[in-house]
């Protein structure tokens, strides 16, 4: 069974029919390259930088407003944490189901609470030190309305939690490039519950699903008018 991704979760939650034509029959409808461009400099930007590469010449290409943006994510707090990986692909398993996406980033910062925690020294030893990480996503557009339970928040928390099995604090954040600001969700044991039960349960629904109706409310714009009848 393939993986199931936050656009695929969200696009059947929108639309099964939507989804049956995008993801079940492949029908690829062209979108304009303009819609996507800022957002794809920005991110191989990031890539780029956070792996040490020269980036110069990228920074050639950029517009006024693009620069103001790479400026913006240069100086953002979470983004100067300290490297782990980007453009990362994981996945997990809920369920019977595969869940699976790809990260932007994900960074980290060692947190000290006793001046007794000695190097190396972690929660599984007795000691007090515990690494803190940190899921990035840029946006140049706008954040989801309701990021504590956007399908991206909770499978990319759900998945580098079953990978970095750590004692440390996990945390989703957002960071909204267009207006400068951050948003910060925890992973907590409830979270991680709730997540698991909701992820399961539309999973199961797209997997159970044999009638696809389309929805009248988004068909105005969606894509895929055109094949809908």
């Amino acid at each position: 069974m393939n993986s199931f991704s936050p656009n695929m979760l969200k696009t059947f939650e929108i639309c099964p029919k939507k989804y049956y034509f995008k993801y079940v029959q492949n029908i690829s409808v062209p979108q304009p390259v303009s819609f996507f461009e800022k957002g794809k400099k920005i991110h191989a930007l990031a890539n780029y930088y956070l792996k040490g590469a020269d980036i110069s010449n990228l920074l050639r290409e950029l517009s006024f407003e693009e620069h103001q943006i790479w400026e913006n994510l240069l100086n953002n707090e979470f983004f100067q944490k300290s490297y782990v990986n980007s453009e990362y692909n994981l996945s997990a398993k809920v369920g019977d189901f595969w869940i699976g996406g790809r990260l932007d980033a994900l960074m980290k910062n060692l947190s000290l609470t006793s001046p007794l925690a000695g190097e190396g020294a972690s929660l599984a030893d007795g000691g007090l030190k515990s690494d803190i990480y940190y899921i990035l996503d840029y946006k140049t557009g706008s954040i989801p309305k309701n990021p504590e339970y956007d399908y991206q928040t909770m499978v990319y928390l759900i998945c580098a939690d079953r990978l970095l099995k750590t004692y440390g604090t996990l945390k989703f954040v957002y960071i909204d490039l267009k207006n400068n600001k951050n948003c910060v969700i925890e992973f907590t044991p409830e979270r991680r519950i709730e997540y698991t039960e909701k992820l399961t349960k539309i999973c199961t629904e797209i997997s159970q699903t044999q009638d696809v109706a389309s929805s009248s409310d988004n068909c105005k714009f969606c894509e895929y008018v055109k094949f809908c009848f």
